[in-house]
């Protein structure tokens, strides 16, 4: 029991104490539902979407929750709409006749 070696551990406690429990729940940060706030748009940028700070932290956890999702949907009639429903809360009609037109000249 010596009180050196007391006051040394103690000391490494208070320093590996934080690692210790971010390792400990590090499947959490990798979640969008669980993951800090603030991990939030580190998160973001593995799944390729841009999120906005002044979102409601709802809304930025679903838009990272869903990206890889909507990603396959981009570009289409299904992804627009998805995204709108994730955004907005709407349900939007988008209708698009699938024709389109090419011109090699101005206008």
């Amino acid at each position: 029991d010596d009180d050196l070696a007391q006051r040394f551990t103690a000391g490494l406690d208070t320093v590996l104490a934080p690692v210790l429990s971010t390792l400990d729940n590090l499947p959490a940060y990798f979640d969008p539902a669980l993951a800090p706030a603030d991990f939030l748009p580190w998160l973001a940028t593995w799944v390729g979407v841009d999120i906005d700070r002044a979102w409601p932290q709802e809304l930025q956890r679903a838009v990272v929750a869903r990206a890889v999702e909507l990603h396959r949907w981009r570009g289409t009639r299904r992804g627009l709409v998805e995204h709108l429903r994730l955004c907005f809360g709407v349900h939007a009609d988008v209708r698009d006749g699938g024709g389109v037109a090419w011109s090699a000249g101005p206008g």
